[in-house]
């Protein structure tokens, strides 16, 4: 009987001292953020891209010892459709543990969601959509954006495709607010560089058939086709075009800035093909050479894309602001409105009175050998090869 009351009193100490956390041993608290982005559709590649890198930052940071806080990804698809986004805004915007998001590639959506963070107070930072009016069309302190907008990319675009000697322009575009906005700003600065355009044309993010339109760019005898909008439209076009005969030289804006523009074509299609994106190339960023070798140890199935990057550098800062402040909505939007100079693997980060970041790189890109490249490292720039008309 001694032994056994022993044995029991002992087990009895024992589990006590195990229900008593050791002193510096308690659990982080656990605080989640939001990424939305088109995880579904023609435009997958760049969300999955974006939410992976964003997984990322999230799987670094909670492998950091001096973190304070356990980080979870809420992950939302917006499918690049703005009642889509609006419901995942919403979702994780009304659920209170959400602290912050990393929100939207696609403008329309964007545009559709950014009245949902002010009214619940839910800081955002933007990794993709390139609009203006995401930043400068409202007051909203929650709405942040690491990546540059159309303006200085048309800007670019404008002043290069100028300056390689062509003088005329067809310009097709979708009808949302991003290809619209980018009708308006290489409008702007192309006939400012002395460039003319022959004809304009809308056309929907579904449409399938762009015989009508190209049949009359085609009698205009364009030197460009100018398209304004996102891969899944940008590649039909760019089909009809072979089949109508129309050998113009076709040129995109960051929309089709993606594997998926590649995969989607004959490779003889997209070769020569030039577009423009905000920021540097990855392997030129500050940070690039990390997050690739971070990226590859994670062994994602697919690649960071275009823009992941950038969600990287917003998760990040983010979490950075988290820590420094804690899990509060208002105190992390305020925080965020004081960001200045701050080092990120896509560069300093610095915020206006808009929540808009100063990117002043803008990158020309031509598809050579079934990739993106560089223009400056392209055999087009070297004289090797040619663009089309030149």
């Amino acid at each position: 009987m001694k032994s056994i009351l022993r044995f029991s009193v002992g087990a009895v100490l024992s589990a006590a001292l195990a229900a008593v956390p050791l002193v510096g041993a308690s659990a982080k608290d656990t605080v989640k953020i939001a990424f939305i982005g088109p995880l579904s559709g023609g435009t997958a590649s760049i969300g999955v891209g974006g939410r992976n890198s964003t997984e990322l930052a999230v799987r670094l940071r909670n492998a950091d010892p001096k973190a304070k806080y356990k980080y979870e990804l809420f992950a939302q698809d917006d499918e690049c459709k703005p009642n889509v986004g609006v419901q995942a805004a919403t979702k994780a915007a009304a659920d209170r543990k959400v602290i912050g998001g990393i929100t939207h590639y696609c403008s329309a959506v964007a545009m559709s969601t950014v009245d949902i963070y002010h009214k619940f107070n839910l800081p955002v930072i933007v990794w993709g959509a390139v609009l203006p009016d995401i930043t400068y069309a409202n007051d909203y302190a929650e709405v942040h954006r690491v990546n540059g907008t159309m303006i200085n990319q048309n800007q670019v675009a404008a002043d290069f495709m100028t300056k390689q000697g062509y003088k005329t322009w067809v310009i097709l575009h979708d009808t949302t607010d991003y290809g619209k906005g980018h009708n308006t700003y290489f409008t702007k600065y192309l006939t400012e560089d002395g460039g003319k355009i022959l004809g304009t044309f809308g056309v929907t993010s579904d449409q399938q058939d762009f015989t009508a339109e190209l049949t009359k760019a085609k009698e205009l005898k364009p030197d460009v086709i100018y398209f304004g909008g996102l891969t899944p439209l940008g590649v039909r076009i760019r089909q009809q075009m072979d089949k109508l005969g129309i050998t113009a030289q076709f040129q995109g804006a960051s929309g089709i800035v993606s594997d998926a523009f590649i995969e989607g074509l004959d490779p003889k299609l997209a070769e020569g093909t030039v577009a423009f994106r905000e920021g540097a190339p990855v392997e030129k960023l500050p940070g690039g050479q990390y997050f690739m070798s971070e990226y590859e140890k994670a062994k994602f199935d697919q690649g960071p894309d275009a823009y992941g990057p950038f969600a990287f550098a917003a998760a990040n800062l983010l979490m950075d602001a988290i820590e420094t402040v804690g899990p509060d909505r208002k105190k992390v939007t305020a925080y965020l409105g004081k960001i200045e100079n701050r080092d990120s693997i896509v560069g300093p980060i610095t915020f206006d009175d808009h929540g808009q970041n100063s990117v002043a790189a803008i990158t020309k890109y031509v598809i050579q050998d079934g990739k993106w490249v560089l223009w400056e490292d392209s055999e087009y720039a070297s004289g090797k090869r040619k663009l089309t008309g030149k």
